[in-house]
């Protein structure tokens, strides 16, 4: 059993020898920087039932308490900043080790950590902004927002007059064809694939590791708790992933 110290060495060993390396993300990344996961206890879906994408396509109700879970941070993303794990993941990018980035999370952290928009794939959207559900227009989060804290007004869109929505996919939509495209063809094609702080439970999100192990790469997963893909995987870290990946890679 290799020590902590001699499996970053390893995680070292493999990134410095891969020629073409995926990293994919979910919740665990963030939490060290403040964001709860979801699933865990005391995570958001402890504390509330999801709200299922066609009722809020069905309900005024429903799309109420939709945008005021977003503006009063019941998911907890108001003043995060990227934290080492993130920052890792950029020099990676950077150096051009990493030739994508395939996320669960919609926090935008890996964005703001530097990572050229072009090599992130927000497979469940982005927190971030909002979109039109009929025409796919964009809309800034700030205008919807001061609407509605005045007087309870939920947007619609002002080129069609569609439902707009946080541009994060909800429970019971369809998962977004073009990500899933790109994820599938950067996950052919990495001979090394990192999955970071992901159960790996959400599917269709956690089959890429299985993909990119089936297809020869070398599969890493680095998660604080075991996960049902561990077995598939060439190594396994049940470490912080902050000090992990970073005393890899060399950020402080």
């Amino acid at each position: 059993m290799l020590d902590e110290q001699a499996r970053i060495d390893e995680l070292r060993r493999l990134i410095d020898d891969c020629t073409r390396a995926v990293v994919f993300t979910g919740a665990g990344i963030s939490t060290e920087s403040g964001i709860p996961d979801f699933r865990s206890p005391g995570g958001v879906w402890t504390r509330y039932s999801p709200i299922q994408y066609q009722d809020f396509l069905a309900s005024h109700e429903a799309r109420v308490e939709s945008w005021r879970r977003k503006f009063d941070d019941s998911y907890g993303f108001d003043g995060a900043e990227p934290n080492r794990g993130h920052h890792a993941v950029e020099r990676l990018v950077r150096t051009g080790k990493v030739s994508a980035v395939i996320t669960q999370n919609t926090d935008g952290l890996h964005l703001v950590s530097g990572i050229p928009e072009e090599k992130v794939i927000e497979l469940h959207g982005n927190s971030t902004y909002a979109t039109c559900l009929e025409c796919g227009l964009r809309h800034e989060l700030e205008p919807i927002k001061q609407a509605f804290l005045t007087d309870g007004t939920t947007p619609v869109c002002s080129d069609c007059g569609g439902h707009v929505k946080g541009a994060t996919i909800s429970f019971g939509q369809p998962m977004p064809d073009f990500p899933m495209r790109r994820a599938q063809e950067e996950t052919l094609a990495c001979d090394l694939f990192i999955a970071i702080g992901s159960s790996l439970q959400v599917y269709p999100a956690a089959g890429f590791p299985q993909v990119a192990a089936q297809n020869g790469a070398t599969l890493i997963i680095l998660n604080r708790e075991p996960t049902g893909l561990d077995t598939l995987a060439d190594l396994v870290l049940n470490m912080e992933i902050g000090s992990t990946l970073g005393g890899a890679v060399g950020v402080n």
